[in-house]
């Protein structure tokens, strides 16, 4: 195993302890079943409910779609706090976070109506966030290629090219870099978790 990935698999096992159980405690939150989540998220009831319990590792992608569902955002999600509102983040206080092989750095602060990410996504197609659901994306490319699918349409974005389009047009992003693409990335939150919409997951490669 690389260094790297063994700095991953150890960071993964840091969220364990403190995923679960915050995955349980949104989902009741929002007034959510297992397996109406589950559903909403593009998952199985089984798959989920091994996530509440810390039996699998939720990847990024997964974390990103449950945040949507349960109106939240990742660091919450992670048990992660927040003593102040700033309007600042310091790069020195952005801590890599990583979650099924891919990183990320929060690049705002919680409770806002929106969520900033830098995020590090790993050589080829991902295969688990869901991929249709309200809202609106932004993300720009820092560094590396990305392939980016919209509806039937098929985008290749470099360096300083960025996409900001209507979450409910189906979407999914790949790295076309052996050593990844690295992204600012933001959406919106769902403020009525109940009323999401998730038409499900796309299937089939990207082009």
């Amino acid at each position: 195993m690389h260094a790297s990935d063994a700095a991953s698999a150890a960071g993964q096992r840091d969220v364990l302890p403190v995923v679960a159980p915050q995955l349980r405690a949104l989902r009741r939150r929002a007034s959510l079943t297992l397996e109406a989540a589950a559903r909403t998220a593009g998952l199985s009831a089984a798959h989920l409910s091994r996530l509440e319990t810390g039996q699998r590792q939720p990847s990024l992608p997964v974390l990103l779609a449950l945040a949507r569902i349960y109106g939240t955002t990742v660091s919450e999600l992670l048990g992660e706090t927040v003593a102040d509102r700033d309007a600042v983040v310091r790069a020195g206080d952005m801590e890599p976070t990583a979650a099924g092989g891919w990183t990320y750095w929060q690049a705002g602060a919680s409770g806002r109506g929106m969520q900033a990410l830098r995020v590090h996504v790993p050589h080829g197609s991902q295969g688990d966030i869901v991929r249709v659901h309200p809202g609106e994306e932004w993300l720009y490319v820092l560094k590396g290629r990305l392939r980016l699918r919209l509806g039937d349409t098929a985008h290749r974005l470099g360096p300083g090219d960025s996409a900001h389009f209507d979450s409910l047009t189906p979407h999914r992003i790949a790295a076309e870099d052996v050593d990844g693409v690295e992204l600012l990335f933001v959406h919106t939150l769902l403020q009525s978790p109940t009323a999401t919409l998730c038409l499900g997951p796309i299937t089939g490669d990207m082009p």
